[in-house]
């Protein structure tokens, strides 16, 4: 299905807002979002169907010509077949006609994204971790929500209502002005509403076609370095020598002690059991409400401190360097883990993407391998090791000590201002010799001068076709060495 392309001057963005619905409204919004789940694992089920039997067949021996035909898995494919068997099939004929045909939409589309997805990472045309087979969605673990596309979707004029198809007209829990403006005056245009139920609280957010005047950020020549850490949530050093440490707030670490004694509480309370089918008490779903309600408070601290970051960031400096951290890598971690999911590394760079894409920056990822903790920003010698648990950074070939994350937001900045210049997306001294003459290990490698180098290029790393080279030559190396 193609993209959509938004209009010259305009760009896609979404406005949220909490909704306050009554318990009629709330019941078909549990109605709507638990028929998008019956869709889709309705069509799970149906694409599934078709290869374990191609499957089994196959091991009867049957010839492929005689084979169960296989079942699309493209929406209008799905749409199809779903609209000829609903009025018939038990498990839709009695309640199909409550809900509106977007909310079977929703789930329909999300199989064929599933299965599409599935489908490109077997080939390989997908980046990422390895997607595996769709699988049914779970009543009690699903996250609920629908989306609505065609219909009455509007804002009403009270800015206190928000009209959706067959769930009419709810009341919002905040003033919708900051959109119904730009709806009356003709800059935006709705294009989609999505409800949810997130934290306890039903959500709906409108995708929004909204005219967007060229912006400009208040530096826009400057560049800034961005380092993330634990201690210090970001170190950010900009081309004219600034730095600026930003603590980090650690929501979470701050919540604990009151988090596990809610934890304990409901641990005493008897829960719900689906071996024995026995419900939950209402003490046992009192306490767990008062443990959600902590976990929802550190969630938003969580998030508007980092939208607060992101946007003064971007505002201020024209070019924002990131580094590519390996984020679900280090969660594995599990002396780290906590900590990192409490900064929110994966969500700063979320937001800065489209933030300085907004303020007319820019922004770059410095590559995963790119030494900025190693790398001396004073005279750009590269330290072979560096372990975690050295926080000064003390070069061996100049008398520079510095912090660890300021010498590596200051080298990030620095790789700013190497990408203006050349173009290259690279930065450090290309002339630079390490300390080390053993070399360095895979993930920090020597900046010496390289013999396929060439003039346009700065830094240490290799390009891709080059590193291809290097290990097919190790490769057989250590193929002659081996004795067997």
């Amino acid at each position: 299905m193609k993209k959509f392309e938004p209009r010259p001057g305009r760009l896609v963005q979404a406005f949220r807002f909490a909704l306050d619905p009554n318990l009629t409204q709330e019941r078909a919004l549990r109605s709507h979002c638990g028929a998008a789940r019956a869709a889709y694992n309705w069509a799970v089920s149906w694409v599934s169907a078709s290869w374990w039997q191609r499957k089994a067949e196959e091991s009867y021996g049957i010839g492929e010509d005689q084979l169960t035909e296989w079942r699309p898995y493209s929406l209008p494919a799905l749409r199809k077949e779903f609209n000829r068997v609903k009025k018939t099939d038990p498990r839709f004929a009695g309640w199909w006609a409550e809900n509106s045909k977007e909310a079977y939409n929703t789930g329909l589309a999300g199989a064929a994204a599933a299965f599409d997805n599935y489908a490109k990472s077997k080939k390989g045309d997908r980046k990422g971790k390895r997607v595996g087979m769709p699988r049914r969605k779970s009543k009690h673990k699903a996250r609920l929500a629908c989306r609505f596309t065609t219909g009455t979707i509007r804002l009403e004029s009270d800015r206190r209502h928000v009209t959706l198809p067959r769930l009419g007209t709810i009341r919002t829990h905040e003033n919708t002005r900051k959109l119904q403006r730009r709806i009356a005056n003709g800059s935006a245009r709705i294009l989609s509403a999505t409800v949810s139920l997130e934290r306890g609280r039903w959500l709906v957010s409108f995708q929004v076609e909204v005219e967007k005047a060229p912006a400009k950020p208040k530096r826009p020549d400057a560049a800034a370095g961005v380092d993330l850490g634990v201690k210090h949530l970001t170190v950010i050093a900009d081309s004219q020598g600034h730095v600026r440490f930003e603590p980090n707030p650690a929501h979470l670490d701050a919540a604990l002690k009151k988090l596990r004694r809610l934890s304990r509480q409901v641990s005493r309370r008897q829960g719900s059991d689906r071996r024995t089918g026995s419900k939950p008490s209402k003490r046992w779903l009192k306490a767990d409400a008062q443990r959600n309600r902590v976990h929802h408070r550190v969630a938003n601290l969580r998030m508007d401190a980092l939208h607060k970051l992101t946007t003064s960031l971007a505002a201020e400096c024209g070019h924002v360097v990131v580094e590519d951290l390996n984020v679900a890598g280090m969660l594995r971690n599990r002396r780290l883990a906590r900590k990192i999911a409490d900064a929110g590394f994966g969500e700063i760079r979320r937001q800065l993407t489209y933030k300085t894409r907004w303020n007319g920056g820019t922004l770059q990822v410095a590559n995963r391998w790119y030494p900025s903790s190693k790398t001396c920003s004073n005279c750009g010698t590269v330290k072979t090791k560096l372990p975690l648990h050295v926080r000064v950074f003390d070069c061996d070939q100049c008398p520079l000590v510095m912090d660890r994350d300021e010498n590596a937001a200051r080298n990030l900045a620095a790789l700013a201002a190497a990408y203006r210049t050349t173009g290259t997306g690279v930065a450090g001294d290309r002339d630079a010799q390490a300390s080390n003459d053993r070399g360095a290990d895979h993930k920090t490698r020597t900046t010496t001068r390289s013999r396929k180098a060439t003039d346009g290029r700065a830094g240490g790393a290799t390009l891709p076709h080059q590193r291809q080279k290097e290990a097919v030559h190790r490769h057989q190396d250590t193929k002659a060495l081996t004795p067997w």
